[in-house]
């Protein structure tokens, strides 16, 4: 573990005057309900913001907003994106490597990394190893996310709500089976009553299941609530992490046909001696502040900056140009070779910097018009993204086989790293404006638009300009609810987003084109019911469409042109039930159906089955046992299925359906006044084989296999 983050441990370890303090006791009560009243305010005040449907209740949000628990993600050991997709059916792995930053998918759709993500409803970079440790909520929206979202993908969006100042001192370690190692400090206090301060830190030591593919990461957060005065109120974030960790490469189908059978998921894919772990620094900024008007009325002011750098080293697994068995072109150069041979490349590209900046102004009130009562958003919102990267050294130095018990050594490459240049300036620009408008007891519409403007420039490697993009478009939204009573809410909702083009592979015939912005549309009714102050049910029917962009096969010398035809169509339909069932039962439970396809295309052989990396179910369900016996007890189960998931756009190739089940322990115990929770688990308990991921990356797919078992231990304490 990290000295820096050791003495700090050390430092705020309780001191015996303060275990003797009288008002010990009541300090441990105020905790626990501080904990749960945030846990409430993620549900509803942040969700609403982040939904941008003009409501501080997400019951009433015409959309499927669904929120991971604090309690959840220390129960289940959640650390990384891939392991929060367990959670929630409709969250995917779309190109999730051990060692990198990961991405998900959700209803299917892969997450842009630049526009996906949010803390506290202001976006952050995905290029980044997104911390959890100083979050008490992660909240999924589904579909397209409300009319302040921006350009975004239209599968949704995953903000990560961070923790607010609260008197509580705590401290975690834990440990794998494995040998990784992790200790946390979660501190906090109200410095006045009008000033609060809550700092976390981490640090870890990775032993991953896939041999050689160790690494560490130290994190620290700091966030800060200011009542300047009565009806103003500033929240500050900042965080900042470096982690390094050998990144392990995915596997790809065999000549581009066969799924690879038996192999050792803990090979390193690849490796060699010289193999320098991924390098990846990242710091989040942010300020949100409020001021109340006048009555019904609050001006909301937000900015952010996100910033990663990564230092991308690997020994790159790839594709089989340089093996025998696709010398004659029979086997396309993108795939392992049939035999299971693959390329090795040294891959380098030092200081690859992503950063954003977001600034947002939202006026919000309400006001009446004869018998209708007006809630009145009008926020006003400018982003800008940027990438500068050195040419890359991507050279071939050897071939290795994907059931090679040791991977043959090749010397690295003498190519250095070009010089550093700017590879994309981009500025998204939004004005929406949305209304609302209650129709008597029972009935509310909403009626809202974005005007969005897009100005985005991008350069290739050698500094030369490849495209310069200009766009204005808006994209109106409308729901109809009806709340029969405070606690059911059905809702039909019509929403119309805008994401960015995707770039042309390299083995397609345009190599490097960037096509235009795809125009979304989205259907969705919905069914919310909040049976008791424990447990919410709801229900969804969707619709979601938009222009398919893809590798057409053609008569090209390449034999692919990328192009944008026809459109890609899910529907589906999303369940889900959280809460308490029973004095001693609780449940946190998903199911998606998703109906994938490609229409009017003009490749019929694309067409009829469903699209790649999106599996037709997908159910995520967790119950919790409270033993009468032991009340400071649970045992939790896990029971995660997804069905056979297709790797090629043909549909002939599928992997395996599959089926993994958890479970784990959580002990409540005091010592010395002290609050200790004790946590056992275990992943994957019968070690099942599967392949949690077909997605791609820059156009090429890949293939990761899921963890094996693995068992899970920490430690926590109050003090």
């Amino acid at each position: 573990m990290r000295t820096p983050l050791l003495a700090l441990l050390i430092a705020l370890l309780p001191s015996p005057a303060l275990a003797d303090e009288p008002d010990a006791p009541a300090r441990k009560t105020t905790e626990l309900e501080a904990v749960r009243v945030e846990g409430h305010a993620a549900k509803s005040d942040e969700g609403a913001a982040l939904a941008g449907f003009g409501s501080g209740d997400v019951h009433a949000a015409p959309a499927t907003i669904r929120t991971i628990t604090r309690e959840q993600l220390d129960d289940h050991h959640i650390r990384t994106l891939s392991e929060l997709a367990h959670e929630d059916a409709a969250l995917g792995d779309n190109y999730a490597p051990v060692g990198y930053y990961q991405n998900l998918s959700i209803r299917g759709f892969p997450l842009d990394l630049g526009t996906g993500y949010r803390l506290n409803n202001i976006l952050v970079s995905g290029e980044q190893i997104l911390a959890l440790e100083d979050k008490q909520a992660v909240q999924v929206l589904k579909g397209l996310a409300g009319i302040d979202a921006g350009v975004i993908e239209p599968g949704g969006v995953v903000n990560f709500v961070s923790k607010r100042p609260a008197e509580v001192r705590a401290a975690t370690i834990g440990v794998d089976s494995h040998g990784s190692r992790h200790v946390a400090v979660d501190a906090g206090t109200w410095l006045s009553e009008s000033f609060g301060l809550r700092f976390n830190a981490a640090g870890e030591s990775l032993r991953s299941f896939v041999k050689d593919a160790d690494g560490h990461r130290n994190f620290y957060a700091l966030a800060a609530d200011w009542q300047i005065a009565p009806g103003a109120k500033l929240e500050l974030d900042g965080n900042y992490q470096r982690s390094a960790q050998l990144s392990a490469s995915g596997y790809q189908l065999l000549g581009g046909v066969v799924v690879p059978g038996e192999i050792d998921r803990s090979i390193l894919l690849g490796h060699q001696g010289w193999q320098r772990p991924v390098g990846i620094h990242s710091a989040n900024t942010s300020a949100r502040l409020s001021i109340d008007l006048a009555q019904d009325w609050q001006l909301r002011l937000a900015a952010g900056r996100s910033r990663s750098v990564i230092d991308d080293n690997v020994a790159f697994a790839y594709g089989c140009y340089y093996s025998a068995a696709c010398a004659d072109g029979s086997t396309p150069g993108n795939y392992f070779a049939p035999d299971g041979n693959y390329d090795i490349y040294d891959y380098r590209s030092p200081d690859d910097t992503r950063t954003s900046d977001q600034a947002r102004a939202t006026l919000a009130g309400s006001f009446r018009s004869g018998a209708v009562e007006h809630q009145l958003d009008v926020s006003l919102g400018a982003f800008h993204r940027s990438i500068e990267r050195h040419r890359n050294v991507n050279e071939y130095v050897g071939s290795g086989n994907i059931f090679d018990v040791v991977v043959p050594q090749f010397p690295p490459s003498p190519a250095q790293p070009g010089v550093r240049v700017l590879r994309l300036d981009s500025w998204q620009r939004n004005l929406s404006l949305l209304d609302r408008m209650s129709l008597g007891e029972h009935w509310q519409l909403l009626i809202g638009a974005q005007h969005a403007r897009i100005d985005e420039r991008a350069w290739n490697k050698r500094a030369e300009l490849e495209r310069a993009a200009r766009l204005t478009k808006t994209l109106p939204q409308a729901a109809l609810l009806w709340q029969m009573q405070p606690s059911l809410t059905t809702y039909l909702s019509y929403s119309e987003g805008l994401s960015l083009g995707r770039q042309a592979p390299f083995w397609t015939s345009n190599d490097g084109d960037s096509l235009g912005p795809r125009h979304s549309r989205q259907l969705e009714a919905g069914v919310k019911w909040r049976t008791s102050d424990a447990l919410d049910l709801n229900a969804s029917l969707f619709r979601i469409r938009q222009p398919w962009q893809f590798a057409q096969p053609d008569a090209s010398a390449a034999g692919f042109t990328f192009v944008e035809r026809g459109e890609e169509d899910r529907s589906g339909i999303d369940l889900s039930v959280d809460g308490r069932v029973s004095e001693n039962i609780e449940v946190h439970a998903s199911v998606v159906w998703i109906r994938a396809r490609a229409r009017r295309s003009g490749t019929p052989a694309y067409e009829g089955h469903q699209l790649v990396n999106v599996p037709a179910w997908r159910s995520s369900v967790y119950l919790d046992y409270r033993f009468n016996a032991l009340p400071q007890t649970m045992l939790y189960g896990g029971w995660r299925h997804a069905a056979p998931n297709p790797a090629t756009p043909d549909g002939h190739v599928r992997v395996d359906a599959y089926d993994v089940f958890d479970l784990g322990l959580r002990h409540t115990s005091q010592w010395r006044e002290h609050k200790l929770t004790w946590r056992i688990g275990i992943d994957n308990v019968f070690n099942r084989f599967y392949w949690r991921d077909t997605g791609s990356s820059e156009g090429d797919s890949y293939l990761f296999p899921g963890a094996p078992r693995i068992m899970h231990a920490s430690l926590s304490m109050d003090w």
